[in-house]
């Protein structure tokens, strides 16, 4: 008697999400308020060289424009090499658009006029094999809150040691 195979396509395969880019130093030069989820617009070699990790948040920013678009300024992705016909006029440095509910946008535009606060990309990941960004809404920080920063890091990497040294 043969037994009917079980239909394994109807179910739902969580993937964990994969970190392609942090901005180590955009964390480190100010204090995040709120994070916001953002799916990012790449075309297809950009996708391939994201996944791939050659991505870098280094420096870069978010703003939205007059038509209530938001884009992600001085991100860089490195040209992905098999897609020569589209490497002749491809820009590592191009901005590129976030997508964001509305109700998202106009809450990121009205807190982002306040003095002091600026929107950051946070990091960049696959979700469910899609490429989304971490933005937020962030103030900078002084050098004493810097400080206090590193002073706590130091404090737990000690711990830690001493933790490992025990065990």
């Amino acid at each position: 008697m043969k037994q009917k195979p079980t239909d394994i396509t109807k179910k739902k395969i969580n993937r964990p999400s994969k970190t392609i880019a942090t901005n180590k130093e955009g964390l480190f030069n100010y204090e995040i308020i709120e994070k916001y989820q953002a799916g990012l617009v790449l075309s297809g070699p950009e996708v391939k060289a994201a996944k791939l990790g050659q991505m870098s948040l280094k420096g870069s920013y978010v703003t939205i424009d007059n038509n209530s678009e938001v884009w992600l300024i001085k991100s860089y992705i490195t040209p992905y090499k098999p897609a020569k016909s589209a490497q002749a006029k491809y820009d590592p440095g191009q901005k590129r658009k976030l997508l964001l509910h509305k109700e998202e946008i106009s809450s990121l535009l009205g807190k982002s006029k306040q003095k002091g606060l600026t929107i950051i990309p946070i990091n960049v990941y696959t979700k469910r094999g899609l490429i989304k960004a971490d933005i937020a809404l962030a103030r900078g920080k002084t050098k004493i809150d810097k400080r206090e920063t590193i002073k706590k890091r130091e404090a737990s990497r000690e711990i830690a040691r001493t933790l490992k040294q025990r065990v």
